[in-house]
């Protein structure tokens, strides 16, 4: 790989680095603009469950209307990431972002952690969320954070207990030990 090329890989990584920063505040300041501009026209958001996906800029953000409607105040941040760009076209990258968020929904404080499967399109020179997929490892009251740590049931969001989106259904979870 020349030069050239690994200083653009080195470019784009920083670049959607701010990127994964500008959609949590975007996300907490309730920046519609600054949301959007965050996904590409055609950019997909779609939980790990399945449910209730976003398929283009529009549907992505009357998707975060909708969300914001029961939630008060929130506070997203992202901790480590890895980006991989692919080095032929240097406009395509994939990613994986891990992140917590505090969230007041349904009256009660809410803490969360997850993963963003996230791939992303440089377009007219900036870079874009083109898919990103949500997975949790918890969604739980504060109040039921060290007991709900444990239970494979970390997700109660929505006033009942499912399912974790990992480590449990993981492959590797299941088959470590061999």
């Amino acid at each position: 790989m020349n030069l050239e090329t690994r200083i653009a890989i080195i470019e784009a990584k920083l670049d959607i680095a701010e990127l994964l920063t500008k959609y949590s505040i975007a996300v907490d300041d309730r920046d519609m603009a600054a949301l959007a501009d965050c996904f590409t026209e055609d950019g997909q958001l779609v939980g790990k469950d399945g449910r209730d996906p976003g398929i283009g800029r529009d549907n992505v953000m009357a998707r975060y209307r909708s969300r914001f409607k029961v939630l008060g105040p929130t506070y997203h941040w992202t901790h480590n990431h890895i980006i991989k760009v692919d080095e032929n076209s240097l406009t395509d990258a994939t990613g994986i972002v891990l992140s917590h968020a505090e969230i007041w929904r349904s009256e009660k404080a809410f803490i969360a952690a997850l993963r963003y499967e996230d791939q992303y399109r440089k377009e007219e020179n900036i870079w874009r969320i083109s898919s990103r997929t949500t997975s949790f490892f918890y969604y739980l009251p504060v109040e039921e954070y060290a007991e709900g740590l444990g239970d494979p049931m970390r997700m109660r969001a929505y006033g009942d207990r499912r399912p974790a989106n990992y480590p449990e259904p993981l492959a590797s979870w299941s088959t470590w030990e061999e």
